[in-house]
């Protein structure tokens, strides 16, 4: 590959290194395997382990708090300060590590597919692993335009840095250190690779607000009459397997925005879960764990056989599964499609309270974006026997710099500006709460989403849902015609025990109301009577 058009040493970083620029991907492959950063499993995937740190490290991200981030960025639990001269002395330390550094992967790509609303970013690696799974996760520049590359934001990722808390004011020896002036990102001490990535959708989420472009955590694909229908989520709820479907272009999996003209993916790759993957389920995906230049972490393989075994979570329940978009089949050519027709809010409801899928008003669906409502199952602590409500802002809150309403009143813009029909769509149980009920069958889950964005759920019958106040439909024929019991559509038919039913419902109510109440004075009035109270007084 030619040099770098834009050198290291313009941005005032010099090592003695030997720097790999923007290699391809058989090129990378071949020297993670002589670093044994990974191994091939049987059909040519690369398979990698990432140590202790087997997700993000939420509490170690930091921003710096200056004159640009003081009146920009949402402060608070998510959004953790960090000093200025903290960062300095962080990045001193960034600076010294990586001139002695032997090796570096140097990858220039683009954060976003729609050219008038990308960012150029620089990703400088010590692994060679890691620079491949962010060169298939970005979107890759061509050759005429890597001539001309000069970077606007820059990540070093060193998973063999060591923070020093007193020093540089961290809480650990990991960092994700963001500076927003200096556009530059730090990352230590961690070796899971959606570091990187969640960085560059944070970058996006900063910036395209004050374009007036909507950052979306979701999935996003088009239909055969060109609609395209976009999928909010938290992880676990399907956003992913959902906007897989072969009858359907797939214009992204994770992350996009919503432009006048047009909705764009961020990325040119896939993220996907792994845990418990099948080929009857799941079929395409899993055709991407069978092709040379995926990246899986901590999928267990057989280091004879070199079969993989997706269902042993000995090394994480969050395995994943990197892989280019085209190894999707049906994917767009332009990594972008038309604006929404349709917008689909997910959720895993381990409560078993909400219906498999409800028809929003604009309002409501604002109130559900900015609740950004799912569960977590009983079990995963000694001694938790209930689900756990999450509430997630925006369906991504700990990538989302600035404050909620800023998204909220993006989306609810975009909702009135293009008559968008909006749904919410229950992905998780059925017939009780988590341990009674059952999850919910993903062909049910298929058949009622297939049937909102094909424009059948326009003429049936609804009724207002007693608890949250939503449409609700009564009776679906592709339900019938595919042999599904029509009692899903309503939740508390499926209780054996309706009292306790109730009970469980009006708990989901309550914290749907607390939780919501630190963004009631920042909504206007009609997405105040959005909220579930306002359904269960009427």
């Amino acid at each position: 590959m030619p040099p770098l058009a834009h050198p290291l040493s313009a941005q005032g970083i010099e090592s003695r290194a030997d720097i790999h620029a923007n290699l391809g991907t058989p090129a990378l492959v071949e020297r993670s395997l002589a670093a044994q950063e990974g191994a091939l499993s049987r059909h040519g995937a690369l398979v990698v382990e990432t140590g202790a740190h087997t997700g993000r490290s939420a509490k170690d991200k930091f921003i710096v708090r200056d004159a640009t981030t003081e009146d920009t960025v949402w402060w608070g639990k998510v959004n953790v300060p960090m000093r200025p001269d903290q960062f300095a002395a962080l990045k001193a330390d960034f600076m010294a590590a990586l001139a002695e550094k032997e090796t570096l992967y140097v990858a220039d790509l683009f954060g976003g597919s729609q050219p008038e609303h990308r960012v150029n970013v620089r990703v400088i690696n010590e692994l060679a692993w890691h620079n491949l799974f962010i060169r298939t996760l970005l979107v890759r520049p061509s050759a005429d335009e890597l001539a001309s590359f000069a970077p606007e934001y820059t990540i070093i990722d060193l998973p063999s840095f060591r923070a020093d808390p007193e020093r540089h004011g961290t809480r650990s020896e990991t960092v994700i250190a963001v500076n927003f002036t200096e556009k530059l990102i730090l990352i230590g001490g961690t070796k899971y690779a959606g570091e990187m990535k969640k960085s560059v959708f944070g970058i996006l989420n900063y910036l395209l607000p004050t374009k007036g472009v909507m950052p979306m955590h979701c999935s996003a694909n088009i239909g055969p009459d060109n609609k395209t229908a976009v999928f909010f989520g938290l992880s676990g709820t399907g956003k992913t397997t959902l906007s897989a479907d072969a009858s359907r272009t797939l214009i992204g999996d994770d992350e996009h925005g919503w432009s006048d003209t047009a909705v764009f993916n961020f990325e040119g790759g896939c993220y996907a879960k792994m845990i418990r993957l099948s080929e009857e389920a799941e079929p395409e995906i899993y055709a991407t764990t069978r092709r040379f230049g995926t990246v899986l972490e901590n999928v267990v393989m057989d280091p004879e056989t070199r079969e993989l075994d997706f269902d042993d979570n000995s090394l994480a329940e969050n395995t994943r599964g990197a892989y280019p978009i085209d190894y999707i089949p049906n994917t767009s050519a332009d990594n972008l499609g038309p604006v929404p027709a349709n917008v689909v809010m997910l959720t895993a409801d381990a409560f078993g309270v909400l219906p498999p899928i409800a028809r929003l008003t604009p309002e409501q669906a604002m109130y559900h974006f900015l609740s950004g409502y799912t569960a977590k199952v009983a079990g995963t602590e000694i001694g938790v026997t209930e689900p756990e409500a999450t509430f997630s802002t925006c369906f991504g809150a700990p990538f989302m710099p600035r404050h909620p309403s800023v998204y909220g009143n993006l989306l609810k813009e975009r909702i009135a500006r293009g008559s968008v029909q909006c749904w919410l769509l229950n992905t998780g149980w059925t017939g009780g709460k988590y341990g009674v009920g059952h999850r919910m069958p993903i062909k049910a889950t298929r058949a009622l989403l297939n049937a909102a964005l094909d424009g059948d759920l326009d003429a049936v019958e609804y009724r207002k849902d007693d608890n949250f106040g939503f449409d609700v439909p009564v009776h679906v024929p592709v339900l019938v015609e595919q042999g599904i019991d029509q009692s899903i559509l309503d939740p508390r038919s499926t209780w054996a025990d309706k009292a306790e039913y109730d009970a469980t419902a009006q708990k989901l109510v309550q914290l749907f109301i607390d939780n919501f109440a630190e963004f009631e004075a920042h909504v206007d009035e009609g997405v105040r009577q959005a909220a579930p109270a306002n359904a269960v007084a009427a």
